[in-house]
């Protein structure tokens, strides 16, 4: 996954004054910053020996109705240094909105030029990339350039809404692009649900996601702001 460039540090700064107060998460800030600045020290050789990923193990349950999946699938996730429990999370929910035996977690934040996941067919050819997020005009064109199709799971309240309006007609013409909007209240609310060690449940009926670890449940309503063309018809 490619860095921020300095404009995009600028203009993700703007959005956040321009935010009314309550609607962008200070956790998204944090990972802009973080993030940034992680990634000027990768290029620079700064300090990469004392950066260190959290390790969590998670076991979840899909019960997909919408496209008849239904399944196990048990994870290592490696939590960069850079990211939040609310970003990781949201890759688990990209994950669950696009759930395949052979979709698999990509290098994202710590190897440049990779997603946060993929799909790739027998041949090595990307099937599917999926970006959690609010990446780059550039790198979504790229990308579409790369994969069969391409999927941006946005957060982030106020700023993903922003971010797409400035970066929606660019894309016009990316007819393999597909962007999935996850309110900040319900990204925040998975980000409660993170612990070291998780078993969670999915069920996902007529659009709507409700996810349990059997104790707390969070409601998701994903916004379409463009449809996911299924590569797999």
């Amino acid at each position: 996954m490619t860095a921020f460039s300095s404009q995009s540090l600028v203009d993700a700064m703007i959005w956040a004054l321009c935010s009314p107060s309550g609607l962008l998460s200070s956790g998204c800030i944090c990972f802009i910053l973080q993030r940034h600045f992680y990634n000027h020290a990768s290029l620079h050789g700064i300090g990469q020996m004392a950066l260190k990923s959290t390790i969590f193990k998670a076991e979840i349950q899909i019960a997909d109705m919408d496209r008849a999946y239904y399944a196990d699938h048990s994870f290592t996730i490696a939590r960069h240094p850079s990211e939040t429990d609310e970003r990781m999370m949201m890759r688990l929910l990209a994950f669950v909105l696009n759930a395949d035996e052979s979709l698999v977690f990509a290098g994202g934040l710590s190897v440049e030029d990779e997603p946060d996941l993929w799909r790739k067919d027998l041949t090595g050819s990307i099937e599917l990339w999926i970006e959690v997020g609010l990446p780059e005009e550039k790198l979504v064109r790229r990308a579409c350039g790369r994969a069969k199709a391409v999927h941006v799971c946005c957060y982030g309240g106020h700023a993903a809404q922003l971010w797409w309006k400035s970066v929606a007609d660019k894309l016009t013409r990316q007819e393999n692009l597909a962007v999935t909007e996850i309110s900040q209240e319900a990204s925040r609310a998975m980000a409660k649900l993170a612990q070291r060690t998780m078993r969670l449940q999915y069920t996902i009926q007529e659009g709507e996601i409700w996810i349990t670890d059997g104790v707390t449940s969070v409601q998701v309503e994903p916004v379409l702001l463009r449809p996911f063309r299924d590569t797999r018809k």
